[in-house]
C-alpha cells in the first residue's frame, strides 16, 4: 500500500460474517493496520432471511424471533474481540443492513484497501448466489486482499 495523503489516514474495510475465512482476513487486516497505522472499519451486512427462493421474494414472517440486526452485532463484536486488536488501532466496527457484497463495496468506496475471506459460506451457497469475495474482486473501487481461512482436512 502507498503512504496516506496528505493530511490524512490511510483506511482498510474488511468483511466479517464470524466464518473462519473472515476472521482470518480481519486478523490479516489488523496486522496491516498495525503495521501501517491506518484505520480499520470492520463491516458486517446482514438481512432478514427471505423464503421462497426463486418462486418470489417474500420476508419471512411470524416464523422467526430472531433478532438479525443484534446477532450481527454481537458476531462482529466477537470476531473483533478474539483477534485482541493491539492498543493503538483503531478498529471502528460497523454493522449494516444490505447484501454482504453491496454492503462492502459501499463501505469500501474511498478506502485504501478492501479484505475479505475467501469463502463465508458454503459451495452449494456460493454456485447460487455468487461469492462475496468474487463480486469485490471485480466491483471494488480500490485494491482487494483475499485472505484464505484455516484449511480444513476431511
Amino acid at each position: 500500500m502507498s503512504g496516506p495523503r496528505e493530511g490524512t489516514t490511510e483506511r482498510i474495510v474488511v468483511g466479517v460474517d464470524g466464518s473462519a475465512p473472515s476472521v482470518a482476513a480481519l486478523r490479516w487486516a489488523v496486522r496491516q493496520a498495525e503495521m501501517s497505522g491506518a484505520t480499520l472499519d470492520a463491516v458486517i451486512g446482514w438481512q432478514f432471511p427471505v423464503a421462497g427462493a426463486g418462486l418470489g421474494w417474500s420476508p419471512v414472517g411470524g416464523v422467526d424471533n430472531t433478532d438479525y440486526r443484534e446477532l450481527a452485532i454481537t458476531t462482529l463484536a466477537e470476531a473483533v474481540a478474539g483477534v485482541s486488536p493491539p492498543p493503538g488501532t483503531t478498529v471502528h466496527q460497523q454493522v449494516i443492513e444490505g447484501s454482504a457484497a453491496q454492503v462492502l463495496l459501499e463501505a469500501a468506496s474511498g478506502a485504501d484497501l478492501l479484505v475479505v475471506g475467501n469463502r463465508g459460506h458454503n459451495e452449494f451457497e456460493d454456485a447460487l448466489i455468487g461469492s462475496v469475495s468474487i463480486r469485490c474482486l471485480h466491483h471494488a473501487t480500490c485494491p482487494v486482499v483475499v485472505v484464505h481461512g484455516p484449511k480444513h482436512h476431511k
